[in-house]
């Protein structure tokens, strides 16, 4: 069974979100810094080790290009442009959205991190 590739793709610039719609009726709505923090680059993807993202809660899409007929190009406003989502990757995204969000929220906690990028969290051992 092949990946299914969307028949609709629309960027909500206001909301920050992609939508992504298919031939058998189902969608996604993919936040930016969703997007952003899951982005399948080595920068973020590292190799092997993949690098916590953090301080991207307010991060937008600027544009989505196409890459061949495989995948997109998502352009964010923090000049993050390297990351080429394949159909594959997109769809997985969608289907896994919730669970994977749970996860990087228990990584930042974990971290000690934070999604805001106005904090800066800084433990102190005593």
């Amino acid at each position: 069974m092949s990946t299914p590739i969307p028949s609709k793709i629309k960027l909500h610039k206001a909301s920050r979100i992609l939508e992504l719609r298919y031939a058998d009726g189902r969608g996604f709505e993919l936040p930016a810094e969703f997007l952003r923090v899951h982005s399948p680059s080595a920068e973020v993807q590292g190799h092997g080790r993949p690098v916590l993202q953090t301080g991207k809660q307010n991060v937008a899409l600027v544009g989505v290009e196409p890459a061949g007929n495989y995948a997109l190009k998502l352009i964010f406003d923090d000049g993050h442009d390297s990351g080429l989502y394949s159909w594959d990757y997109l769809y997985q995204l969608g289907e896994r959205q919730e669970s994977l969000w749970q996860d990087y929220l228990e990584q930042l906690r974990a971290a000690g991190a934070s999604r805001d990028p106005d904090v800066s969290v800084v433990r102190v051992m005593l």
